[in-house]
């Protein structure tokens, strides 16, 4: 196996897990922010997530607010690729699009903003569970006429990704799917 994603799949197997009513959460550096981030595990995803992406054909990353930037920052700055950040906020900028985003966790709006038409957009986030979020914002790229050339998610959870990838006719990738069983993280590798 590939250092990079032992220490991935590694750093998942040793999340902590806490409760939120009756739903186990397991909390990640790379998806909450806590427990800190160590810069080798940080290089690590970046390291596998690289070596996915054919560059010459990116114009932009794109990083969802929070967790997805700081992924989308350091692969910016490793391959001098502009990035822009899916926000919370709106700042009322010419041509900023507005996408109502709806999960299983939340609801509210995401602002896209500095997208071109016939642009290459590659989107980095940290996890994919419902596909609520991800759906917004291919709907809001494809609003801007730019282009998706790949999506990237650090963990995949549940059956959104799959979802989201037949119902916006789009290809999704992720570094591992998991599986809550009780107060464990559980790995599922292909045929399980």
């Amino acid at each position: 196996m590939d250092e990079n994603l032992h220490n991935l799949e590694k750093s998942v197997l040793e999340a902590p897990v806490v409760w939120k009513g009756e739903y186990p959460y397991f909390v990640h550096p790379l998806t909450d922010g806590v427990p800190r981030l160590k810069s080798h595990l940080l290089n690590s995803v970046a390291d596998l997530i690289h070596n996915l992406v054919d560059w010459n054909e990116v114009d932009v990353i794109l990083g969802i607010e929070a967790m997805g930037l700081p992924l989308t920052s350091l692969l910016s700055s490793r391959t001098g690729k502009s990035m822009v950040v899916a926000r919370k906020r709106s700042y009322g900028l010419e041509n900023e699009v507005k996408v109502d985003q709806s999960t299983g966790y939340s609801k509210g709006e995401i602002y896209l903003n500095d997208l071109h038409k016939g642009e290459n957009v590659l989107i980095i986030d940290d996890v994919l569970s419902t596909g609520g979020t991800m759906e917004s914002i291919i709907s809001g790229i494809k609003d801007t006429g730019a282009v998706i050339k790949q999506i990237i998610v650090v963990f995949e959870k549940g059956d959104g990704l799959k979802k989201v990838s037949k119902k916006c006719n789009v290809k999704i990738e992720s570094l591992v799917k998991i599986k809550m069983i009780g107060d464990k993280v559980t790995i599922l590798r292909e045929g399980n």
